[in-house]
């Protein structure tokens, strides 16, 4: 039998409340140092207490557009929110386990290390760089590159805050160092920070732009694109408007060009059908040679009149004297003018 539902579990059931509709969008933004508070995602919470200590991960693709490092993951946890703002701390990057794995052959060396490192403003970080030789090389030789290499981050790490590292670690620079560092040793196939991880949080730094000014350059900036938006959309509606003025007057001229040129063609055959009619008075009157005399000069004119008519307007201008209608054009020509 189905177990009773007492009246007090349906009226708590029923003042219960969604914590969906509690929740709401805070912004996730990047340390003050180096990046200003850039904005590097949303996440959902009921209060600032779910949000901190929130770890949020990223390819450093998303992160800076730059598509070689799309098997860069970086991670930031959350310290403090302020408003619907989530302010972050880097806490350190890898790289993919199945890109490393594509860098190691059966046929080239693998030299790596892991590195303790502070920095000036009390950061203290640990680093695993991985060097990989274009061929396989003896042990010793793997050991004075880690040497070299451990020494030459030591050096750079005691000479730069924290946010110097972290801008450094991202760009390839303190790679490219270590590559010079340790190819005179060896030559080398590629040299990487495969992982950092922030162990303890030194001095937070105090310089650079306030949340304030980010919102308002925030702002800014959208209510700009939000203005070119809206003038490339009305450009872009004038534009067809004009050419739809331009297009609807144009197929209305050409309506009304056709008309006239249909109306003229019957008006241009008709001195053409009077010709034969003109000549037959001047064949019938033998008596008068004067007018005997200036027949050549009217067949001449007529002549010239049929050699810019069509070969169709010939034929109804035979037609219309009973003659035939069959030949060349130079042959209703010579018909018509007999």
């Amino acid at each position: 039998m189905a177990k009773k539902i007492s009246v007090k579990a349906r009226a708590a059931a029923r003042k219960q409340r969604d914590k969906w509709k509690n929740k709401i969008w805070y912004t996730i933004r990047a340390p003050r140092s180096p990046w200003d508070f850039k904005k590097i995602g949303e996440t959902l919470g009921e209060s600032d207490e779910h949000i901190l200590g929130r770890v949020y991960e990223m390819t450093q693709q998303e992160f800076n557009g730059d598509f070689t490092k799309m098997h860069v993951i970086l991670r930031f946890r959350v310290h403090e929110c302020v408003g619907q703002d989530a302010l972050t701390t880097f806490i350190g990057h890898h790289h993919q386990t199945d890109h490393i794995r594509r860098q190691i052959r059966r046929y080239r060396g693998k030299v790596d290390d892991v590195v303790d490192v502070v920095s000036t403003d009390g950061y203290l970080v640990r680093l695993k760089p991985l060097i990989i030789t274009q061929k396989r090389v003896q042990t010793s030789v793997k050991q004075a590159m880690r040497a070299k290499a451990r020494d030459m981050i030591i050096s750079f790490a005691s000479k730069s805050t924290f946010a110097k590292i972290q801008t450094q670690i991202l760009d390839g620079t303190l790679e490219e160092e270590i590559r010079k560092a340790v190819k005179p040793i060896y030559p080398v196939k590629s040299v990487a920070i495969r992982k950092s991880q922030l162990l303890q949080a030194g001095v937070v730094a105090g310089n650079g732009k306030t949340l304030d000014e980010i919102h308002s350059e925030e702002a800014r900036s959208e209510a700009e694109i939000n203005a070119k938006k809206a003038a490339a959309l009305a450009t872009a509606m004038d534009n067809e408007e004009e050419e739809e003025d331009v297009s609807t007057p144009s197929i209305i001229d050409a309506a009304e060009a056709m008309e006239p040129a249909s109306e003229k063609a019957p008006a241009e055959k008709a001195p053409a059908e009077k010709a034969p009619a003109e000549k037959a008075p001047a064949k019938k009157a033998p008596a008068e040679k004067a007018p005997a005399k200036a027949a050549p000069a009217e067949k001449a004119a007529p002549s010239a009149d049929y050699d810019s008519m069509k070969v169709a307007e010939l034929k109804e201008l035979l037609k219309a004297a009973g003659k035939p209608v069959s030949g060349k054009k130079a042959d209703l020509i010579t018909r018509l003018n007999e």
